[in-house]
């Protein structure tokens, strides 16, 4: 007899099997950068150049699986924490390409359930599910990275709504957003207890955003201009000067996701094993190169362990309803995994990764260098590795300052 979760396997594969399309199973891995179709990201612009793409977030959406673990009532597949794995082992089975990729789904819509009013999540988290707003992070500031409490961009009270002044920087992806989850001051006499949370359309008058050029060559974020735009009061989320609490939760959603994801593949989609074999060659079956070899079973044992740590923090997040402190070390060890790869990758493509655009250089290869050099942010975004470091050390080891 089967059991519940074995029954579920088996309806789920060939749910699967039966409508995720041809085109969209048995590809390489995404990475989450700017070169990718950015139709999987959904949102009102999104351009569908593959319509099986578009079927196939409509028949996960409607099953409610690109948020899996959510509530029914607001899109959600309502899956158990045991149920959303098996899910996710059955995508990889047949090495189904995502859906959706969203910061609705891993930043925004887990504070949502958890601090918006019931208004605020039938309005917003059923067109999260369903990839219709394509959402945007509103955090930093050109004086407030690190001390995200500083904030300066202003929100005053005009009644029936705020109006808002300011600006944000390294925003990504802001200027193919629709919307935007934004920290703002509503009281300059306090610090943390001045910031409040605000969502609004980025189509508002008096939005700009300015895309930033990276070394990598690619421009994911951008510095984000507000003057004087109008947000409805209903579009406050949580109390008012009540924000750097929601902030720090979805901070914490934020890093775990991004662990989680181990920041991409680094732009190539390459296997780093594969890489060496076809660059450096074998030697009775193995990577030619003994040292480099060994670096990499060293990286490919530190990645199977981080990913391992990765799932049990997960499931210790679900048991105590949300991600702790712990997600600034998931964060950290990210950044540093995902590091040691892309360099890697570098060093067994040798020459051939020195190639910046051109025929001369395949796609993967040109792809490897940018992914080098984009990785060399994961250290800084999401939360600086010092940060971190300081977060890891007072809130998870419990260690004090020393003056």
């Amino acid at each position: 007899m089967m059991s519940d979760l074995e029954t579920f396997r088996s309806e789920t594969r060939a749910w699967l099997e039966a409508n995720c399309p041809p085109t969209m199973r048995g590809g390489a891995d995404i990475a989450v950068t700017e070169s990718d179709d950015e139709s999987i990201w959904g949102g009102r612009r999104a351009k569908f150049k593959n319509p099986e793409q578009k079927l196939w977030l409509d028949r996960m959406a409607a099953k409610g699986w690109t948020a899996p673990t959510w509530p029914k009532e607001y899109g959600g597949g309502a899956l158990s924490s045991a149920q959303a794995r098996v899910l996710g082992h059955e995508l990889s089975r047949i090495k189904a390409r995502p859906a959706l990729m969203s910061f609705g789904i891993w930043m925004l819509g887990p504070v949502l359930l958890e601090y918006a009013n019931e208004e605020q999540k039938k309005e917003y988290l059923p067109k999260i599910v369903r990839g219709e707003i394509r959402w945007c992070q509103g955090y930093s500031e050109p004086g407030a990275g690190s001390d995200l409490a500083g904030l300066r961009t202003q929100a005053v009270d005009k009644g029936d709504h705020y109006l808002l002044n300011g600006q944000k920087i390294w925003t990504s992806y802001a200027d193919r957003a629709d919307w935007i989850f934004c920290l703002v001051r509503t009281d300059n006499t306090k610090k943390h207890e001045g910031i409040s949370f605000l969502l609004f359309d980025m189509a508002s008058p008096g939005v700009e955003a300015r895309p930033i050029k990276l070394i990598s060559g690619q421009s994911p974020f951008c510095e984000t201009f507000f003057t004087d735009v109008k947000v409805p009061k209903k579009q406050l989320v949580g109390k008012l000067n009540g924000g750097w609490e929601i902030a720090k939760r979805l901070l914490q959603y934020e890093r775990q996701n991004i662990s989680a994801g181990g920041f991409g593949s680094g732009g190539s989609g390459y296997d780093l094993e594969h890489a060496a074999l076809d660059y450096v060659g074998r030697a009775d079956g193995k990577i030619a190169d003994a040292d480099l070899r060994a670096r990499i079973t060293a990286h490919k044992m530190e990645a199977r362990a981080f990913a391992l740590t990765v799932r049990r923090a997960e499931e210790e997040s679900k048991q105590g309803k949300g991600p702790s402190a712990a997600t600034s070390i998931i964060k950290y060890a990210a950044a540093k995994v995902n590091q040691e790869r892309t360099e890697l990758m570098v060093e067994a493509m040798g020459t051939h990764a020195l190639g910046w655009e051109g025929d001369a250089f395949k796609p993967n290869e040109i792809a490897a260098m940018r992914g080098m050099l984009r990785a060399k942010g994961n250290s800084v975004e999401g939360g600086t590795s010092e940060v971190n470091l300081n977060v890891i050390a007072k809130r998870v080891l419990g260690l004090m300052d020393h003056q």
